[in-house]
C-alpha cells in the first residue's frame, strides 16, 4: 500500500518528503504520518486577493475640502530659539575667550532678534522682562509663503 502512494507522488514532492524526513530524523522520531502532514501543508495555496490602490480616509492628515487636519501634529515638541546675533571668529580667538570677554556681533543695538523654530526663521522680536524673567515680544512674523520660499 505504501508503494501505491509513492507512485502517485511526483519526483518534486518525493524530494521534499525526503528533506522533511531527514530533518525529522535529525530532530527525533519521525513517522510517515508526520511527513504526510507536512506535505499537505506545502500544497499550493490559492493566490492572495489583490486590492486596488488604498484610499485615504476623509479625516486624514491631508484633509478634505476643509483643509489639513493639524490635530495629529499639535503635540509634537519643537525647539524655539531667539538669536541676538552672530559672528565668525577663528578657533584661536575662541580658545582665548574667558570670563569678561566681549564678542562683537553682527547686529546693532536695538535691532530686533531672530525667532527661529528648529533653525527656521519665523519671526522677529524684542526682549522684554515679565515677572523678572526674560521674554520676547514678536514684532514681525514671517508669512507662511515667505518661509516656504526660503526652504527651496
Amino acid at each position: 500500500m505504501a508503494e501505491d502512494n509513492k507512485d502517485d507522488i511526483s519526483a518534486e514532492e518525493q524530494a521534499l518528503a525526503d528533506e522533511w524526513a531527514a530533518a525529522l530524523n535529525e530532530a527525533g522520531n519521525a513517522s510517515q504520518d508526520d511527513i504526510d502532514a507536512m506535505l499537505e501543508d506545502n500544497v499550493a495555496k490559492p493566490p492572495m486577493e489583490e486590492f486596488g490602490a488604498p484610499t485615504r480616509p476623509s479625516g486624514d492628515l491631508f484633509g478634505g475640502a476643509d483643509g489639513p487636519n493639524l490635530d495629529v501634529i499639535l503635540d509634537i515638541p519643537v525647539t524655539i530659539s531667539m538669536e541676538v546675533g552672530n559672528t565668525d571668529i577663528t578657533i584661536r580667538n575662541l580658545l582665548q575667550l574667558n570670563q569678561g570677554s566681549v564678542v562683537e556681533l553682527d547686529r546693532l543695538a536695538g535691532e530686533p532678534l531672530d525667532v527661529k523654530v528648529n533653525g527656521t526663521l519665523i519671526a522677529h522680536g524684542e526682549v522684554v522682562v515679565v515677572n523678572e524673567k526674560f521674554g520676547i515680544r514678536l514684532t514681525d512674523v514671517i508669512s507662511q509663503a515667505e518661509r516656504i520660499k526660503k526652504l527651496s
